[in-house]
């Protein structure tokens, strides 16, 4: 089940009677539990955390009946802890399943009505190692039959979410500082929602900026990187060393300034021999690739493109790798072998 589709049932007033949340994503998390929150009195809702109780008090607490309220909402934090101990790295759980689940199993069979229960289980992903053991969740909770899952935003979406929550603040902010809020941010909503409402306190009727982004917003400072990447991608030597002396004196680590730079002339050098002539054309061609790519980015890869030939391209590249075998070495410092960098690259 998406978080949609468990609002949708919210607000259709079927509930069920049980649900496991299941993955990291903060944003809808909380805007789900506010919404089932909603539902009963304030004093019907009752947390706990399994970190700290047992499964079986947990639903001792379900089955016993509230005198002053019919319908209540039971929230259950750290989910993961009612497994038991190792189970994480025991392969095997055995054909009869997890006996430790057998209280869980015996409710589910005749849940308390009107009592709603959500299970928490945050910890593990959905991709690489983190999915066999958030499997593993899944099949301790398997009596629970609605699992509502809560997946990361694609950077698309991510976008498209800001949007709307900058409108509904009424905040007004620039395509491109949209863009950078969502990036700087790793495309997590959460904090792009805490962010969006602290800017539109601070700015008011006036439009946000890239600059307002970068210097209000935490880890928007490392961007001050991508504007280097930027004016070398354009060929713009003077604005390059002008971005050079502010990261140098803000103590920025120029190494991996020199690493976002060999992405984006590596990305420039595909595109170019792919024959793409468009920012739109190298963003579908890197996303078939497996690469996801902003619109911003893709035109930035496409600037370079067309600033560059191919010899030009690769001859940056071997610049690149003399300039990290320079930031290796003791002598000289790496402002100066940024600043030779530059020059030579778009001397």
């Amino acid at each position: 089940m998406t978080p949609a589709q468990l609002l949708s049932r919210i607000k259709k007033q079927a509930i069920p009677p049980a649900l496991l949340f299941l993955g990291p994503e903060a944003y809808e998390r909380r805007r789900l539990r506010e919404s089932l929150a909603a539902t009963v009195p304030p004093e019907a809702l009752t947390d706990h955390d399994l970190a700290q109780s047992k499964l079986a008090e947990v639903l001792d607490d379900a089955r016993s009946l509230s005198l002053f309220a019919s319908e209540r909402l039971i929230w259950v934090a750290n989910a993961e802890a009612a497994l038991p101990r190792g189970r994480f790295e025991d392969e095997g759980e055995g054909e009869s399943g997890f006996s430790d689940a057998a209280p869980l199993k015996s409710y589910m069979q005749g849940p308390t009505p009107g009592v709603v229960l959500v299970f928490e289980a945050i910890r593990f992903d959905f991709e690489g190692d983190e999915k066999r053991k958030q499997d593993r969740v899944r099949k301790f909770y398997g009596a629970i039959p609605d699992t509502v899952e809560f997946r990361r935003f694609s950077v698309q979406d991510a976008r498209a979410e800001a949007e709307t929550l900058a409108s509904r603040a009424g905040l007004r902010m620039r395509p491109d500082a949209l863009e950078l809020l969502v990036e700087a941010l790793g495309a997590d909503v959460a904090r792009v929602a805490v962010e969006i409402e602290k800017l539109s306190l601070f700015a008011g009727t006036r439009q946000v900026g890239v600059e307002d982004i970068t210097d209000l917003v935490p880890d928007a400072r490392a961007t001050t990187i991508f504007v280097l990447v930027n004016a070398l991608g354009r060929r713009d030597r003077a604005r390059a060393l002008e971005v050079l002396d502010t990261l140098t004196r803000e103590g920025e680590y120029l190494p991996l300034a020199l690493a976002f730079l060999s992405t984006q002339f590596r990305m420039a050098l595909v595109a170019r021999e792919a024959g793409l002539k468009s920012s739109q054309q190298i963003q579908s061609h890197f996303a078939r690739l497996g690469v996801q790519m902003w619109g911003s980015k893709a035109e930035q890869v496409y600037q370079t493109v067309t600033k560059f030939s191919k010899p030009q391209l690769e001859r940056a590249m071997r610049l690149i790798y003399q300039a990290d075998k320079g930031l290796r070495d003791a002598r000289p410092d790496d402002r100066t072998v940024m600043e030779q960098f530059i020059l030579q690259l778009v001397g």
